[in-house]
């Protein structure tokens, strides 16, 4: 059996290494998270997220498959390329393309289902990150059972006038736009009536309320909407089918929310650490228990990588439904990306208990940061018990849960 990649992927690599080269040292500047406008210093050059964005797409190495006309590079995918530009960059610790909702999530679902309008219009600026996204779906009475949403949507004169709440919205403080489902149809059964709308959260009548978390910051927020006029046309798919629109948006996200390069990315950081972290003049990664819980990760990390590239495979080359194997990917990934991130918490010992300000704080806090986002990961995006359920029903066959009996 032959595994090498063979002349064509070995020159690919080849050009990935020297852009890597060109550009090593290259970090945001606070090493965690990074914001628009944001910049990075590159032996002298300032450049910013944007123009970092529009380099890699330039080059193939982001938006790989998305149409030029819609702002991507126009190639073919290619699984091993990606794999190649992820695998080096991760080496190089070269800082890969921006991510997000709008990305993620909301891009693959107008390739698939918007209109030409939409995609001309929303697409290049999503990919450039110069239009960021939220996801309007859950509300107060309506998080797992998403379905019973009741924020409401009519059609009058030619708009789209909207009334209600949403609530766990991550980003919604910073974006400019939000893909939302609201109730259009309130006399069908309540997976029918539902639309899928684009709302600019500049409009008037909607407010948003930030939400700190257990990380102390402002992860999510609740947003308000009173009497917010859109133009008819920001709707995706036809009036009253958003829910079909919903769960194409839902399987990207499952699939986004657990991006197994970055976890490996991590688990390289992790290493670097342990290297450098000492108990009694002994290196951490020399200490048995340790490097044995490391390893473990490490193992589960690879496992992941490699069916993450089985699903990809399954989904360009044999047009397969994949949506189960991205349950399957955000159930695992966001269990690996906790443990691992409380092993690093761990290893620390006392000073893995410190977060915001403190001068002996290790890489900005990142460490306990990440660990309870993910622990909240955990349950956003459809909680993992709910993933297992419908694993159970809907890929192995399994009889659904019992339910009680209404009395």
């Amino acid at each position: 059996m032959d595994l090498s990649y063979g002349p064509e992927y070995k020159n690919f690599k080849k050009e990935i290494q020297d852009f890597c080269n060109d550009w090593k040292g290259v970090n945001f500047s606070d090493g965690v998270q990074i914001s628009l406008g944001q910049s990075f210093d590159n032996k002298g050059k300032t450049i910013t997220r944007t123009e970092w964005q529009s380099i890699l797409i330039e080059r193939g190495y982001f938006a790989r498959s998305i149409p030029k006309e819609y702002g991507g590079y126009g190639g073919e995918a290619d699984i091993i390329k990606s794999r190649i530009i992820a695998s080096e960059f991760s080496n190089a610790e070269i800082p890969p393309a921006m991510s997000g909702q709008g990305i993620d999530m909301l891009v693959p679902t107008l390739l698939e289902l918007g209109t030409e309008d939409q995609k001309k219009k929303y697409i290049k600026p999503t990919l450039l990150g110069e239009m960021i996204w939220c996801q309007g779906y859950s509300e107060p009475n309506a998080g797992s059972d998403l379905a019973s949403l009741q924020t409401k949507g009519e059609l009058i004169n030619g708009s789209w006038v909207i009334n209600g709440q949403k609530i766990w919205t991550s980003t919604a403080q910073y974006s400019q736009m939000m893909f939302c489902l609201v109730r259009t149809e309130p006399e069908a059964n309540k997976h029918a009536g539902i639309s899928y709308l684009l709302i600019p959260m500049d409009s008037i009548g909607i407010e948003v309320r930030p939400l700190v978390d257990m990380t102390l910051k402002a992860g999510f927020n609740e947003v308000f909407f009173t009497d917010v006029s859109i133009p008819e046309s920001n709707i995706v798919g036809n009036r009253g089918e958003g829910w079909a629109v919903a769960n194409a948006t839902l399987g990207h996200e499952r699939g986004s929310l657990t991006n197994p390069n970055a976890t490996m990315n991590r688990v390289n950081s992790l290493i670097e650490m342990m290297k450098a972290e000492t108990v009694n003049g002994q290196r951490l990664i020399d200490i048995p228990v340790f490097k044995d819980r490391l390893i473990q990760i490490q193992g589960k990390v690879m496992a992941f990588q490699s069916n993450s590239l089985r699903v990809l495979s399954s989904k360009l080359n044999s047009n397969q439904d994949t949506k189960i194997a991205s349950m399957i990917q955000k159930l695992v990934g966001t269990e690996i990306r906790h443990e691992l991130e409380g092993l690093a918490i761990d290893i620390m010992g006392e000073i893995g208990t410190l977060y915001e300000d403190s001068p002996h704080i290790r890489d900005n806090g990142s460490w306990q940061f990440t660990y309870m986002y993910y622990l909240g990961l955990i349950i956003g995006g459809g909680t993992n018990q709910i993933q297992k359920n419908i694993i159970s029903e809907r890929g192995l066959g399994m009889p659904r849960e019992p339910k009680a009996k209404e009395v």
